[in-house]
């Protein structure tokens, strides 16, 4: 980083694109790995680059930034670089692992949470996945247990993998098993948007949110703004998933 990077990024929040990339360049995460801290440096880096060259507005960059478009992005991209393993167990109507734990049920981001407002929304009123389980995602149709909000799932659900539907029901029960997780795209969004914080502290709220919130905000009719309010996570969420997502991860590895 040059001198003037390192007097822009000690100037206060970023003002414009030279300030908010000095800002990127800087920025410290203890809760993320050094090598997922330095991937998601170069992610942000670019993303700012790409917009700035397309002369994109300073407020739309960082509005863009804050909802989690480049964390959605880069996962979308990563996601469709990785191969399909011949060995996942992972069947329509399974639905095993659209039971979803504690009162959470996922962490997403605001243009994640939005996107599957938007899909849900027009089934307001329609049984939901908790017709058939409790806990389970009010997204699902509960006869068939497909999702109805497929194409507009999340990175959490896109990045979860199974060898082992048995050890999904068992999960699903509550009781630990070694055989599904999450893999790598989830927890480089994590780290993104964990970086994107970091790096508008003093200019905007980066949030997350609960997926289990978002969407039965939608099945239950409430407009996009109280369902944001509903499923808003407490600052610390982002960071706890960051952890929780890493050592799913590597339980993935290990069944793999």
């Amino acid at each position: 980083m040059s001198r003037a990077d390192r007097r822009r990024a000690k100037s206060g929040p970023p003002k414009d694109t030279a300030s908010l990339l000095a800002a990127i360049a800087t920025a410290r995460l203890p809760a993320v790995p050094p090598q997922g801290a330095d991937r998601a440096r170069r992610i942000l880096t670019a993303f700012v680059e790409a917009a700035a060259r397309q002369n994109k507005p300073f407020a739309e960059i960082l509005r863009d930034l804050k909802s989690g478009v480049p964390a959605v992005t880069v996962a979308r991209i990563e996601l469709s670089q990785a191969p399909d393993d011949p060995g996942y167990a992972c069947a329509e109507g399974c639905a095993f692992c659209c039971i979803l734990p504690g009162q959470d049920g996922g962490t997403i981001t605001e243009s994640e949470a939005r996107t599957l407002h938007a899909a849900l929304l027009p089934l307001a009123g329609q049984p939901d996945g908790r017709a058939w389980h409790p806990r389970a995602c009010p997204s699902l149709d509960p006869e068939t247990r497909k999702c109805r909000a497929y194409d507009a799932r999340p990175t959490i659900c896109r990045s979860y993998v199974s060898f082992s539907a048995a050890a999904c029901e068992q999960i699903s029960q509550g009781t630990p098993a070694e055989g599904s997780g999450v893999i790598s795209a989830h927890i480089t969004a994590l780290h993104v948007h964990a970086h994107t914080r970091a790096v508008l502290t003093g200019v905007a709220k980066v949030a997350t949110y609960s997926l289990a919130e978002t969407a039965a905000s939608a099945v239950e009719g409430a407009d996009i703004d109280a369902a944001l309010t509903r499923a808003r996570h407490r600052p610390r969420e982002l960071e706890d998933e960051v952890k929780r997502a890493a050592q799913g991860y590597a339980a993935a590895r290990a069944a793999g």
